[in-house]
């Protein structure tokens, strides 16, 4: 009897062969299973007879000047591939966790997940930026502190930024080196000069926190105070506060609900002077201005050249002599109708020429430095 009783199936398959001076060509191996008889077990044989294909095709990886190349499709050099990628990984985690932080930040940008991490953690933190505005956010301790981040490279270097971290390691705020794509993150549009401060905002002081502030009394100088109205643009409240400061007031007050927010958009603008000067804010100024008045200080508004409003003089002519509250409009509408009733005088800033409509006034930020440099020099002279 015969040991193959038959040939139940048939099958070709191929398989690629390299040869140096032809390239790669392609073998038919054709398989043939085959059952056995009765008194033999099952098994099967396979019987290859290598067939050589017409298709030849020479892979891109191989140059025509190379003589020797390598073999791609070894199964020997695979665990060699999978032990390269593998030390490159291990590298990869070591390099991670021996180095410092703050090269790590700067030799890779942070993921979402971390720059979430970084803002909304504690929501209440916010991003101040600019040198002067984190070296005073620093230096006077009003805000709660978080992390000082420095943008890598030339900037780091630089006088200036180099005293903002001298001053931020002697009180023990972290400092940390980061990439300009992600202190733009912190700061986006804004000329930050390579710092960011994370820290806790500032608010107005309110009169419940501190009581009134006003006393009235400084030395033989009368006070002035100025308050604001309805300044809603963040560059000109900071540049209020900046000419405020420095031409010697007493303090600023300002309302809460239509005026803009203590920002580091404001602080930016002052240059700083928002975090050492405090804001006292008033949800109802009228009712403040009232009690004031009442005991005995001069309350002056501010108007337009062209306003026609009878009891009008120009600040040149006013002269300071008890405390005072001068109080300035909002960009646009000005003081408004229910503050101007609270006045006892308004002042204006007459022209120094015959204007076209539409150019007719100045800047709320610039009137104001003119204002207050007026009536403190009135103030000075008279003392």
């Amino acid at each position: 009897m015969s040991v193959f009783t038959s040939c139940l199936w048939r099958r070709s398959f191929c398989l690629p062969i390299y040869t140096p001076t032809v390239g790669i060509e392609f073998a038919t191996y054709h398989t043939c299973n085959v059952l056995s008889s009765e008194k033999i077990p099952a098994f099967k044989r396979i019987r290859a007879v290598p067939v050589k294909s017409k298709f030849q095709h020479k892979p891109a990886a191989f140059s025509e000047r190379s003589t020797q190349p390598k073999d791609m499709w070894s199964s020997e050099r695979r665990p060699a591939l999978k032990s390269i990628n593998k030390r490159a990984t291990v590298s990869s985690e070591l390099q991670r966790l021996t180095m410092d932080d703050e090269d790590i930040a700067a030799k890779r940008d942070w993921s979402d997940k971390q720059t979430a991490s970084l803002s909304m953690n504690e929501h209440h933190y916010e991003y101040v930026f600019g040198i002067s505005p984190c070296l005073l956010a620093i230096t006077h301790g009003r805000r709660k502190i978080r992390c000082l981040f420095v943008k890598d490279g030339d900037t780091s270097q630089r006088a200036s930024v180099l005293k903002v971290c001298e001053e931020a390691h002697n009180r023990g705020v972290p400092i940390r080196r980061v990439s300009k794509k992600d202190i733009e993150k912190m700061a986006p549009g804004r000329v930050h000069q390579g710092v960011c401060l994370q820290a806790s905002p500032l608010t107005h002081v309110t009169e419940e926190q501190q009581g009134w502030p006003l006393s009235g009394k400084d030395g033989n100088a009368p006070q002035l105070w100025l308050v604001i109205e309805s300044v809603q643009d963040p560059m000109n409240l900071g540049a209020i506060l900046r000419s405020a400061y420095f031409l010697g007031v007493d303090g600023v007050l300002s309302s809460i609900s239509d005026s803009c927010p203590l920002s580091p958009v404001v602080s930016k603008a002052s240059s700083g002077t928002m975090e050492v000067m405090e804001v006292y804010g008033y949800k109802n100024l009228g009712a403040m201005l009232k009690v004031k008045k009442a005991l005995g200080w001069s309350v002056v508004g501010t108007v337009g050249s062209e306003s026609g409003k009878s009891h009008v003089v120009r600040c040149s002519d006013f002269t300071l002599t008890k405390p005072t509250l001068l109080l300035i409009g909002g960009e646009g509408g000005g003081l408004s109708e229910k503050l101007q009733h609270y006045c006892q005088t308004l002042l204006t800033i007459p022209a120094g020429r015959q204007l076209f409509t539409g150019i007719e006034s100045l800047n709320v930020s610039v009137a104001t430095g003119i204002l207050l440099h007026t009536l403190l020099f009135s103030r000075n002279e008279s003392k």
